[in-house]
């Protein structure tokens, strides 16, 4: 049992460097030679050069702006497509007396407010979850070249999954920021009944009532909510892919079609969008409440719904979530297939830490 548990600690992709070394079979650093740190060097998994193939160079304006599109679109259009079932947890979690379970949320909805009752909140959904993907995508490349510059291309690699962390914290920060204000107006108007019915009747009256504050006041439980959840979307992400390709596909990314590396993308999407469900649930739940009423605090809503509480509506995030964050890195993926942008393989060990741990000659 021991020997098991183990086991699955030095395999975690969280562990530190050194562990995770041991854990490839790639070396022991105890008896590694030491060496002095060389210059910062541009990492040569992450920043593959232009070649003919490629419409752009990895890194260039276009590339950004291009991953940012992608975003727009993986983002936008999904949040979108899944309003029906954010409506319902939404519900669930402000009224839970009332809309019991989400089978019984979607029942009760269409009785009161038919078909078209499911729709409420796409206007500010489209709108809100296009900027954030802008945002998160784009400044998710952006920033994760820029830490791994820094960084210098060994500890890129040893420090891969923090890299992954403080790329997508830092990008879903600024992405929140744009997405506040329409999150806002999608609960009030799918959570208060009779309040507004479209984006053009919430939008004014919000800021009638309480001014910009109506738009912004949610930004610190959507950071609370998002960062995280965008934190294990992309680290958990990224290591999956390089685990999938380690050890379920029998062949290396080079030989695999486009179509094959989609299937995996999507598979390490859905697998990601799990784990994020989870975590960003509790703070999902303060965000939907807080939204509602005026006057509240992201603190005194925590307490008042208490433990049990933060967790109503899991089931359906997680089907929800899971299956949106699959559908965007599919849809990512494929608008990176489309447009020919450079797409580095998983991340190998640098020639020059080999040389160091004595694995070349």
């Amino acid at each position: 049992m021991f020997s098991s548990v183990a086991h699955l600690a030095r395999a975690n992709p969280f562990n530190a460097p050194h562990l995770q070394l041991v854990h490839d079979g790639l070396a022991d650093l105890r008896s590694s030679p030491p060496g002095p740190p060389g210059p910062p060097r541009r990492p040569r998994n992450l920043a593959a050069a232009a070649v003919e193939e490629y419409s752009c160079e990895f890194g260039s304006a276009k590339y950004y702006a291009l991953c940012g599109f992608g975003g727009v679109l993986s983002c936008g259009l999904t949040h979108t497509a899944v309003v029906p079932l954010d409506l319902v947890k939404c519900r669930m979690q402000v009224d839970p007396q009332k809309y019991k379970g989400i089978f019984n949320g979607f029942s009760v909805t269409l009785k009161e407010d038919g078909v078209r009752g499911l729709a409420k909140g796409w206007a500010p959904t489209f709108i809100g979850y296009s900027l954030q993907g802008l945002c998160k995508f784009g400044f998710y490349e952006v920033f994760k070249v820029l830490y791994s510059n820094m960084l210098g291309e060994e500890n890129t690699y040893l420090w891969r999954t923090s890299l992954y962390l403080a790329a997508s914290a830092s990008a879903e920060f600024f992405a929140d920021i744009a997405l506040a204000p329409m999150e806002a107006a999608k609960v009030r108007i799918q959570t208060q009944p009779g309040y507004a019915n479209t984006l053009r009747d919430a939008a004014p009256k919000m800021y009638k009532e309480e001014g910009l504050k109506a738009f912004y006041k949610g930004v610190a439980p959507l950071w609370m909510r998002q960062i995280p959840y965008t934190m294990m979307k992309f680290a958990c992400f990224e290591r999956t892919v390089e685990a999938l390709y380690k050890f379920v596909v029998p062949k290396p990314r080079s030989e695999c079609s486009k179509p094959e590396q989609l299937v995996v993308t999507f598979v390490a999407g859905y697998i990601a969008g799990v784990f994020c469900a989870i975590v960003s649930h509790p703070a999902d739940s303060v965000v939907s409440v807080l939204n509602k009423e005026k006057g509240s605090s992201a603190s005194q809503v925590l307490k008042r719904l208490g433990f049990k509480g933060v967790w109503k509506g899991l089931f359906a995030r997680i089907i929800m979530i899971g299956t949106l964050t699959a559908l965007q890195w599919f849809i990512y993926d494929s608008v990176k297939v489309y447009f020919r942008l450079p797409r580095p393989p998983p991340p190998e060990m640098p020639e020059s830490l080999k040389k160091k741990l004595g694995l070349t000659q």
